[in-house]
């Protein structure tokens, strides 16, 4: 089944029960709910309402919660006009909901997760416990493990990104009955118990999920894929934040396990130019494509993120130069190191030439206004078409407009894969196992440095990246001192893979390294793209901008536009109303790396007889 068609058929497995909350909570009668469970069919419908919320995609229609683009416009890569968003710094009043019932879609902001909220992992609880109690005599042995196995990791992806947020969480595997409040608001769980847990139902689905359950359904291959990004994030954290390197060997073991799962299959592999991947009208068959989210305007399931990339549409978020900075020369080499002519030329026509074939693909190729943050547009999540309009000073059509967008979203790529497994390879021959060979380097990094061009890219001077040699890494001189340079390399890979999609802010908080966000040290945070205002945007140097408009020239120096300095102005666009993001570390009642619950969420607890902590690092109240 198609993602496309998932609210649908969750709306009819709604209807068909006859009550609007039956899926979160059995009827009091439970005559609706052992009518039910009966057939394969009833589970599988059941299952759909968790692929929205699981497999985001580009969201629907104006949604952007975890969608690509509009749902991760906050980390080191995104720099916002006027000022860089601030770190959540003050317990809210509220975190979500304190139901078991009343679900909620993912809360999005500074920390990309979850609410305080246990409505997903009670349905994922109820799916399990129906099966097994209900369905042993009605699905044969192999249905029976599977969706048993399908529940378990609905639920292991749900307390994950819970643990992944808040830490210590109250764990569940069963249902809370109504009547036991004692139960309900149980104190938190340990999050190693809690992940304990997690990783036995990652075991179990692994090893019982379905290698094919039909088209666009979760199966094996979409399970290990999943399990070798939360698994690598919990290894990681363990090993930076959590100073545990048994429960790191553990998480980046099983991340390998998964990883190889996917890669042993050879069902799929780095076929497909970059911008093809994001502005296909159908990945249907697309073997860089492990699970994709399909949009149909016929069947009114549309999204909105295309629009954000057709160069009309004016952007108060754009890439800082930090991002463009990391972007690796096609010779394998960071730019400060490079033999590439021109390496250190930063003009976006030069960058197109000499930098990896993803920054032509994800950067439009001449600076623009309407990216009002650093003159650098957005276009990775778009055709090649789509901004040609505008460009050309033509109208652009609807199906790239408002929330009409139909291009497809490549929910879970192979390329992901690759690199999380390389990545925890390198990190557990940091813990004593076997060293990366370059065998590992060619089947994951350079595999996916040898993924074809497209025709506009060849034309524009793109070429491949060289492949990386461990015998001849990057001597980055940026490069953080506490990493590797195998392990920043392999870092820069994700950064420039992934840029504007699911990972980054989570990358940072797993690596230990928000650190990378103060914007005093790192000034590039607050910078864009290389502008040469009088030669290439010359309508900008006009009265609207003087005591607005400023560059930074190769000198460093920041050059404010006074209305007669048209020709100083030329270098690194930076607004002159950017300010400095207010300290996050070391501040005392804050934990940028973990998020509050909220004070109501406290009180409402307290209310009921019961103490629910603040979480680790933040100011409590009670």
């Amino acid at each position: 089944m198609k993602l496309k068609y998932i609210l649908l058929s969750a709306t009819l497995a709604f209807a068909v029960i006859g009550c609007s909350d039956i899926l979160d909570r059995p009827s009091k009668t439970d005559q609706n709910d052992d009518t039910f469970w009966v057939s394969e069919i009833n589970v599988r419908s059941y299952t759909n309402e968790f692929y929205a919320k699981t497999f985001v995609g580009y969201g629907v229609n104006y949604s952007s919660e975890y969608s690509a683009l509009l749902g991760y416009e906050f980390s080191d890569d995104i720099l916002h006009q006027s000022n860089q968003t601030e770190f959540e710094r003050v317990v809210p009043s509220s975190k979500g909901s304190t139901s078991m019932d009343e679900k909620s879609q993912p809360w999005q902001s500074t920390y990309s997760g979850p609410t305080w909220n246990f409505a997903w992992i009670r349905s994922a609880n109820i799916l399990v416990s129906r099966v097994t109690e209900r369905m042993k005599d009605i699905l044969s042995e192999e249905a029976y493990n599977h969706w048993i196995g399908i529940g378990r990791f609905f639920r292991s992806i749900e307390y994950a990104n819970l643990a992944r947020v808040f830490g210590d969480v109250p764990y569940y595997d069963y249902i809370v009955a109504d009547t036991d409040v004692a139960d309900m608001y149980k104190p938190r769980t340990p999050r190693n118990e809690v992940m304990d847990n997690v990783y036995e139902d990652w075991k179990f689905a692994l090893s019982n999920v379905r290698l094919n359950d039909g088209d666009q359904q979760v199966n094996r291959y979409v399970v290990a894929s999943l399990v070798s990004r939360y698994a690598l994030f919990e290894g990681t954290t363990q090993k930076y934040y959590y100073k545990d390197n048994e429960q790191a060997k553990k998480f980046l073991n099983l991340a390998v396990e998964a990883a190889d799962i996917v890669r042993n299959s050879s069902k799929f592999d780095i076929v497909t130019d970059f911008r093809s991947l994001f502005g296909s009208e159908d990945l249907k068959g697309n073997k860089d494509c492990i699970l994709y989210r399909h949009y149909d305007e016929s069947h009114q399931v549309t999204h909105s993120v295309a629009t954000y990339c057709n160069l009309a549409e004016s952007r108060s978020a754009g890439p800082t130069l930090d991002l463009i900075k990391s972007f690796i020369c096609n010779d394998g080499m960071d730019y400060t190191s490079s033999a590439v002519t021109n390496a250190k030329d930063f003009d976006i026509s030069n960058l197109i030439q000499t930098r990896d074939p993803r920054f032509e693909a994800t950067f439009w190729h001449k600076p623009t206004p309407r990216s009002k943050a650093s003159y650098l547009y957005i276009v990775k999540f778009i055709d090649r078409q789509g901004p040609e309009y505008t460009d050309a000073g033509e109208a652009v059509p609807t199906k790239y407009t408002s929330s009409l967008n139909t291009n497809d979203y490549p929910v879970l790529r192979y390329s992901e894969v690759l690199l999380n497994w390389i990545e925890a390879k390198a990190e557990l021959s940091t813990l004593g196992d076997v060293a990366i060979t370059q065998a590992d380097i060619d089947l994951s990094i350079n595999k996916i440095r040898s993924r074809p061009l497209d025709e506009v890219a060849i034309s524009r001077g793109v070429k491949q990246t060289a492949a990386m040699e461990l015998s001849n890494l990057p001597d980055d001189p940026n490069r953080d001192p506490d990493v590797s340079r195998l392990i920043w390399e392999i870092r820069r890979e994700r950064r420039m893979e992934f840029a504007f999609e699911f990972s980054r802010i989570a990358d940072l908080r797993r690596w230990g390294k928000l650190e990378y966000m103060n914007t005093i040290e790192n000034p590039d945070l607050l910078t864009g793209t290389w502008v040469n205002f009088l030669q290439e945007l010359p309508d900008e140097l006009t009265a609207k901008n003087i005591g607005i408009l400023s560059v930074v020239n190769k000198d460093g120096h920041q050059i404010a536009f006074d209305g007669q300095n048209t020709k100083d102005m030329v270098g690194f666009f930076r607004n002159l109303d950017i300010k400095d993001r207010l300290p996050i570390l070391n501040v005392p009642g804050v934990n940028p790396y973990l998020s509050p619950v909220g004070r109501n969420n406290i009180i409402f607890y307290k209310n009921k007889g019961y103490k629910l902590d603040q979480t680790q690092g933040w100011a409590s109240d009670n």
